[in-house]
Protein backbone atom coordinates (compact mmCIF):
# COMPACT_ATOMS: atom_id res chain seq x y z
CA UNK A 1 0.00 0.00 0.00
CA UNK A 2 1.05 3.47 -1.13
CA UNK A 3 1.93 6.11 1.65
CA UNK A 4 1.53 9.33 -0.20
CA UNK A 5 1.93 11.36 2.79
CA UNK A 6 5.99 10.31 2.70
CA UNK A 7 6.52 10.83 -0.65
CA UNK A 8 5.02 14.64 -0.08
CA UNK A 9 7.70 14.47 2.85
CA UNK A 10 11.05 13.19 0.53
CA UNK A 11 10.10 15.74 -2.21
CA UNK A 12 9.68 18.60 0.33
CA UNK A 13 12.91 17.92 2.14
CA UNK A 14 14.75 17.83 -1.20
CA UNK A 15 12.98 21.26 -2.77
CA UNK A 16 14.27 22.81 0.85
CA UNK A 17 17.87 21.46 0.62
CA UNK A 18 17.57 22.53 -3.14
CA UNK A 19 16.40 26.17 -2.62
CA UNK A 20 18.76 26.32 0.20
CA UNK A 21 22.26 25.26 -1.49
CA UNK A 22 20.81 28.20 -4.12
CA UNK A 23 19.99 30.60 -0.94
CA UNK A 24 22.85 30.48 1.17
CA UNK A 25 25.70 28.53 -1.19
CA UNK A 26 28.12 29.36 1.22
CA UNK A 27 26.78 27.81 4.06
CA UNK A 28 25.72 24.27 2.56
CA UNK A 29 28.50 23.23 -0.34
CA UNK A 30 31.25 25.82 0.12
CA UNK A 31 34.40 23.87 1.17
CA UNK A 32 36.15 26.69 3.39
CA UNK A 33 36.28 30.71 2.36
CA UNK A 34 38.31 31.43 -0.80
CA UNK A 35 41.99 33.26 -1.53
CA UNK A 36 41.82 37.22 -0.54
CA UNK A 37 41.79 37.97 -4.40
CA UNK A 38 38.52 36.43 -4.96
CA UNK A 39 36.72 37.63 -1.37
CA UNK A 40 34.11 39.35 -3.48
CA UNK A 41 33.13 36.75 -5.33
CA UNK A 42 32.10 34.99 -1.68
CA UNK A 43 28.41 34.55 -2.44
CA UNK A 44 28.45 34.04 -6.43
CA UNK A 45 29.50 30.29 -6.74
CA UNK A 46 28.35 30.77 -10.82
CA UNK A 47 31.16 33.37 -11.61
CA UNK A 48 33.65 30.45 -11.88
CA UNK A 49 31.48 27.22 -11.05
CA UNK A 50 28.84 26.13 -13.98
CA UNK A 51 26.48 23.96 -13.38
CA UNK A 52 26.57 20.37 -12.56
CA UNK A 53 30.12 20.85 -14.16
CA UNK A 54 32.36 22.46 -11.25
CA UNK A 55 34.76 25.22 -11.86
CA UNK A 56 35.02 25.87 -15.26
CA UNK A 57 38.44 27.55 -17.59
CA UNK A 58 36.21 29.28 -19.25
CA UNK A 59 34.85 31.40 -16.74
CA UNK A 60 38.48 32.09 -15.38
CA UNK A 61 39.32 34.34 -18.18
CA UNK A 62 36.34 36.11 -18.03
CA UNK A 63 37.97 37.87 -15.49
CA UNK A 64 41.81 37.17 -15.81
CA UNK A 65 43.33 37.25 -19.24
CA UNK A 66 46.36 35.17 -19.49
CA UNK A 67 48.32 37.52 -21.74
CA UNK A 68 48.04 40.23 -18.95
CA UNK A 69 48.68 37.39 -15.86
CA UNK A 70 51.44 39.00 -13.97
CA UNK A 71 51.80 42.33 -15.53
CA UNK A 72 48.25 43.58 -15.38
CA UNK A 73 44.87 43.00 -12.30
CA UNK A 74 41.72 41.87 -13.66
CA UNK A 75 40.82 45.51 -13.50
CA UNK A 76 43.82 46.66 -16.14
CA UNK A 77 45.63 48.60 -13.52
CA UNK A 78 49.21 47.70 -13.60
CA UNK A 79 50.94 45.17 -11.20
CA UNK A 80 53.43 46.66 -9.70
CA UNK A 81 57.42 44.39 -10.30
CA UNK A 82 58.29 41.80 -8.21
CA UNK A 83 60.32 38.97 -7.40
CA UNK A 84 59.18 36.04 -10.07
CA UNK A 85 56.33 38.87 -11.86
CA UNK A 86 57.68 38.33 -15.30
CA UNK A 87 58.52 34.59 -14.98
CA UNK A 88 54.80 34.69 -14.34
CA UNK A 89 53.61 36.78 -16.99
CA UNK A 90 55.77 34.64 -20.13
CA UNK A 91 54.74 31.37 -18.20
CA UNK A 92 51.45 31.24 -18.65
CA UNK A 93 51.49 32.45 -22.35
CA UNK A 94 53.66 29.56 -22.95
CA UNK A 95 50.89 27.04 -22.11
CA UNK A 96 50.27 24.33 -24.56
CA UNK A 97 46.39 24.06 -23.46
CA UNK A 98 44.76 27.24 -21.30
CA UNK A 99 42.82 24.96 -18.71
CA UNK A 100 43.33 26.70 -15.61
CA UNK A 101 41.53 24.21 -13.10
CA UNK A 102 44.09 21.65 -13.90
CA UNK A 103 46.93 23.49 -11.37
CA UNK A 104 44.56 25.98 -9.65
CA UNK A 105 41.74 25.61 -7.26
CA UNK A 106 40.49 27.91 -4.54
CA UNK A 107 38.68 28.02 -1.27
CA UNK A 108 42.12 28.62 0.67
CA UNK A 109 44.52 26.95 -2.12
CA UNK A 110 44.99 28.85 -5.06
CA UNK A 111 47.61 25.95 -6.31
CA UNK A 112 46.45 22.73 -6.80
CA UNK A 113 49.16 20.76 -8.02
CA UNK A 114 52.49 20.91 -8.86
CA UNK A 115 53.54 22.36 -11.93
CA UNK A 116 54.89 19.95 -14.91
CA UNK A 117 56.84 21.27 -18.31
CA UNK A 118 54.13 19.11 -19.95
CA UNK A 119 51.88 21.54 -19.45
CA UNK A 120 54.11 24.07 -21.66
CA UNK A 121 54.17 23.96 -25.37
CA UNK A 122 56.78 21.59 -26.85
CA UNK A 123 59.12 24.66 -28.64
CA UNK A 124 58.92 26.53 -25.11
CA UNK A 125 60.34 23.52 -22.88
CA UNK A 126 63.59 24.41 -24.50
CA UNK A 127 63.58 28.00 -23.18
CA UNK A 128 64.98 27.59 -20.13
CA UNK A 129 65.86 31.05 -19.62
CA UNK A 130 62.37 32.48 -20.13
CA UNK A 131 61.60 31.41 -16.05
CA UNK A 132 65.04 29.91 -15.03
CA UNK A 133 67.82 31.96 -13.85
CA UNK A 134 71.20 30.24 -15.56
CA UNK A 135 73.02 28.67 -12.33
CA UNK A 136 76.17 30.88 -10.96
CA UNK A 137 78.71 28.04 -10.14
CA UNK A 138 82.01 27.61 -12.00
CA UNK A 139 80.77 24.78 -13.92
CA UNK A 140 77.50 26.84 -15.57
CA UNK A 141 78.96 29.96 -15.90
CA UNK A 142 81.38 28.79 -19.14
CA UNK A 143 79.01 27.34 -20.68
CA UNK A 144 77.56 28.51 -24.17
CA UNK A 145 74.91 25.53 -24.85
CA UNK A 146 71.51 25.54 -24.21
CA UNK A 147 70.11 23.88 -20.65
CA UNK A 148 68.79 20.50 -22.60
CA UNK A 149 72.54 19.43 -23.53
CA UNK A 150 72.43 17.80 -20.31
CA UNK A 151 69.51 18.09 -18.25
CA UNK A 152 65.44 17.13 -19.05
CA UNK A 153 62.56 18.69 -18.26
CA UNK A 154 61.47 15.94 -16.01
CA UNK A 155 64.44 16.20 -13.69
CA UNK A 156 67.45 18.87 -13.34
CA UNK A 157 69.54 15.26 -11.54
CA UNK A 158 71.18 13.65 -12.43
CA UNK A 159 72.72 15.15 -15.93
CA UNK A 160 74.07 13.90 -18.61
CA UNK A 161 76.87 15.70 -18.51
CA UNK A 162 79.18 16.25 -21.97
CA UNK A 163 82.72 17.63 -21.55
CA UNK A 164 82.60 18.69 -25.11
CA UNK A 165 80.26 21.76 -23.98
CA UNK A 166 82.79 23.15 -22.70
CA UNK A 167 85.52 25.62 -24.33
CA UNK A 168 89.00 24.25 -24.94
CA UNK A 169 90.54 26.69 -22.47
CA UNK A 170 87.77 24.96 -19.24
CA UNK A 171 88.55 21.54 -20.11
CA UNK A 172 92.30 22.84 -19.08
CA UNK A 173 90.61 23.66 -15.85
CA UNK A 174 89.46 20.67 -14.17
CA UNK A 175 90.43 22.22 -10.50
CA UNK A 176 87.18 24.66 -11.41
CA UNK A 177 84.48 21.73 -10.81
CA UNK A 178 86.59 18.46 -9.56
CA UNK A 179 88.58 18.53 -6.57
CA UNK A 180 92.17 16.62 -7.04
CA UNK A 181 92.84 12.70 -6.42
CA UNK A 182 94.07 12.76 -2.66
CA UNK A 183 95.54 9.17 -3.16
CA UNK A 184 99.62 8.77 -2.24
CA UNK A 185 100.41 8.85 -6.48
CA UNK A 186 98.57 11.91 -7.23
CA UNK A 187 99.18 13.82 -4.38
CA UNK A 188 102.64 13.78 -5.53
CA UNK A 189 101.80 15.18 -8.43
CA UNK A 190 100.96 19.12 -9.35
CA UNK A 191 101.25 18.58 -13.84
CA UNK A 192 97.89 19.24 -15.28
CA UNK A 193 95.13 16.51 -15.47
CA UNK A 194 95.36 15.91 -19.26
CA UNK A 195 98.84 14.53 -19.73
CA UNK A 196 97.38 11.18 -18.08
CA UNK A 197 93.52 11.82 -18.24
CA UNK A 198 91.08 12.78 -20.80
CA UNK A 199 87.76 14.45 -20.47
CA UNK A 200 86.07 11.44 -22.19
CA UNK A 201 86.50 9.19 -18.94
CA UNK A 202 88.79 9.33 -15.47
CA UNK A 203 89.97 5.52 -15.99
CA UNK A 204 91.54 4.25 -17.74
CA UNK A 205 93.91 6.94 -17.97
CA UNK A 206 95.34 7.74 -21.26
CA UNK A 207 99.32 7.13 -20.01
CA UNK A 208 100.34 3.86 -19.07
CA UNK A 209 103.79 3.95 -17.07
CA UNK A 210 104.74 0.02 -17.99
CA UNK A 211 104.80 0.60 -21.22
CA UNK A 212 107.74 2.56 -20.98
CA UNK A 213 109.54 1.55 -17.60
CA UNK A 214 108.15 -1.05 -15.22
CA UNK A 215 107.78 0.32 -11.84
CA UNK A 216 109.14 -2.75 -9.67
CA UNK A 217 111.29 -3.32 -6.98
CA UNK A 218 113.33 -0.24 -6.23
CA UNK A 219 112.17 1.79 -9.12
CA UNK A 220 108.40 1.74 -7.70
CA UNK A 221 109.68 5.40 -6.19
CA UNK A 222 108.41 8.44 -6.20
CA UNK A 223 107.57 10.49 -8.82
CA UNK A 224 110.14 13.32 -8.36
CA UNK A 225 113.17 10.72 -8.28
CA UNK A 226 112.88 10.43 -11.92
CA UNK A 227 111.45 13.37 -13.31
CA UNK A 228 112.20 16.78 -11.68
CA UNK A 229 109.60 19.35 -11.40
CA UNK A 230 106.69 17.40 -12.13
CA UNK A 231 107.88 17.52 -16.29
CA UNK A 232 106.63 14.17 -16.85
CA UNK A 233 108.13 14.54 -20.89
CA UNK A 234 111.50 14.32 -19.50
CA UNK A 235 113.19 11.57 -17.07
CA UNK A 236 117.20 11.06 -15.58
CA UNK A 237 118.31 7.76 -14.35
CA UNK A 238 121.28 9.46 -12.88
CA UNK A 239 120.00 11.00 -9.63
CA UNK A 240 120.35 6.86 -7.76
CA UNK A 241 122.98 3.80 -7.83
CA UNK A 242 126.38 4.54 -9.70
CA UNK A 243 124.98 5.88 -12.12
CA UNK A 244 126.73 8.92 -13.59
CA UNK A 245 126.94 10.47 -17.14
CA UNK A 246 130.76 9.66 -17.58
CA UNK A 247 129.95 5.74 -16.34
CA UNK A 248 127.40 5.27 -18.66
CA UNK A 249 129.03 6.67 -21.67
CA UNK A 250 132.57 4.46 -21.34
CA UNK A 251 130.61 1.26 -20.45
CA UNK A 252 128.13 1.80 -23.70
CA UNK A 253 130.53 2.84 -25.50
CA UNK A 254 132.82 -0.39 -25.02
CA UNK A 255 129.69 -2.49 -25.78
CA UNK A 256 129.67 -0.11 -29.43
CA UNK A 257 126.23 1.91 -27.88
CA UNK A 258 126.54 5.22 -28.82
CA UNK A 259 122.73 6.03 -28.40
CA UNK A 260 122.30 6.25 -24.68
CA UNK A 261 120.19 9.13 -23.96
CA UNK A 262 117.16 7.68 -24.16
CA UNK A 263 117.55 4.78 -21.71
CA UNK A 264 114.53 2.67 -21.58
CA UNK A 265 114.48 1.96 -25.18
CA UNK A 266 116.72 -0.80 -23.68
CA UNK A 267 115.74 -0.95 -20.30
CA UNK A 268 112.29 -1.47 -19.59
CA UNK A 269 112.69 -2.56 -15.62
CA UNK A 270 114.81 -3.49 -12.67
CA UNK A 271 115.56 -6.98 -14.00
CA UNK A 272 115.86 -5.78 -17.24
CA UNK A 273 119.50 -5.32 -18.07
CA UNK A 274 118.84 -4.24 -21.80
CA UNK A 275 119.39 -6.34 -25.12
CA UNK A 276 123.27 -5.83 -25.76
CA UNK A 277 122.47 -6.50 -29.38
CA UNK A 278 119.45 -4.36 -29.92
CA UNK A 279 121.58 -1.78 -28.47
CA UNK A 280 124.50 -1.97 -30.52
CA UNK A 281 122.45 -2.40 -33.68
CA UNK A 282 120.89 0.70 -32.62
CA UNK A 283 124.32 2.56 -31.65
CA UNK A 284 125.99 1.83 -35.40
CA UNK A 285 122.86 2.54 -36.92
CA UNK A 286 122.60 6.43 -35.43
CA UNK A 287 126.60 6.14 -36.34
CA UNK A 288 125.96 5.31 -39.96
Amino acid sequence: MKRPGLWIIIVANLIGLIVLVFAYPKAMVSPGPLVPAHAALESNCFTCHAPFRGAASDRCVRCHVVADIGARSTTGARVEPRINQRIRASFHRQLAEQNCVSCHSDHGRLIERRFSHAFLRPEARGECATCHAAPANNLHRELRVSCNQCHTTERWSPATFDHAALSRATLARCEGCHSAPTDNFHRQITAACTQCHSPQRWKPSTFNHDRFFLLDRDHNAPCVTCHGNNDFTRYTCFGCHEHTPANIRAEHEEEGIRNFDNCVSCHRSADDEGDERRGRERGERDHH
